[in-house]
């Protein structure tokens, strides 16, 4: 969690910048979401897939997919006056993985992005979120021609932590996007509130 003072908030000298992650498997939308909801120009270091990158990089079901994030997205959007979200998305494939320890120091939660259609690709970023103990939420991106799951039984397929709440959502859309975060601060807010109040009970 980061608090910073900034001018940049319609004038308030002392607002309040939570850092969130958004993760997943290749393909699922990430780059998509953070561009959706970004309220300024988002921050993309994207390279064009290479016939090298074939024998590595699975592609099944995402054939359409001709770039891939190589560090990450970035991205902003303030959810009310003096509160505000800096996004950073993660690349996908297994060889970029060690820059998730990085990118996750500080970060309040994240957002794991799911496609039911390879729901496996999403184990990764649930297992690295769950053992650091940072709050996420499962956000399936409805790819059109899916086939349709509601969230228990995503959440079931996933073997999630009881609780941990999974939401639909269209990557491509900016509600639809700001709603998947408005949930995540929700649900971080009530995670990092018991552990305090765990800690010293």
């Amino acid at each position: 969690m980061v608090s910073e003072h900034s001018d940049a908030f319609d004038g308030d000298t002392s607002a309040l910048a939570l850092k969130i992650l958004v993760a997943g498997g290749f393909g699922v939308g990430k780059t998509t979401l953070v561009g959706a909801v970004s309220e300024i120009k988002p921050l993309r270091t994207e390279e064009l897939l290479s016939e090298v990158g074939q024998s590595v990089d699975d592609t099944d079901g995402v054939d359409h997919k001709v770039t891939t994030t190589v560090a990450m997205d970035f991205g902003r959007i303030t959810i009310r006056s003096g509160l505000s979200l800096y996004l950073f998305g993660t690349p996908g494939q297994d060889r970029f993985w060690f820059l998730w320890d990085e990118l996750s120091q500080g970060a309040l939660g994240a957002v794991v992005l799911a496609d039911t259609r390879r729901l496996e690709d999403c184990f990764p970023a649930v297992d690295f979120f769950e053992h650091r103990h940072i709050p996420f939420v499962v956000a399936v991106n409805c790819f059109p021609g899916a086939r349709s799951y509601g969230a228990q039984d995503v959440a079931r397929a996933l073997d999630l932590d009881q609780g941990t709440p999974v939401v639909l959502c269209d990557a491509r859309d900016r509600d639809s996007g700001k709603e998947v975060l408005i949930r995540l601060v929700e649900y971080a807010g009530r995670m990092y509130t018991a552990r305090l109040l765990d800690s010293v009970g």
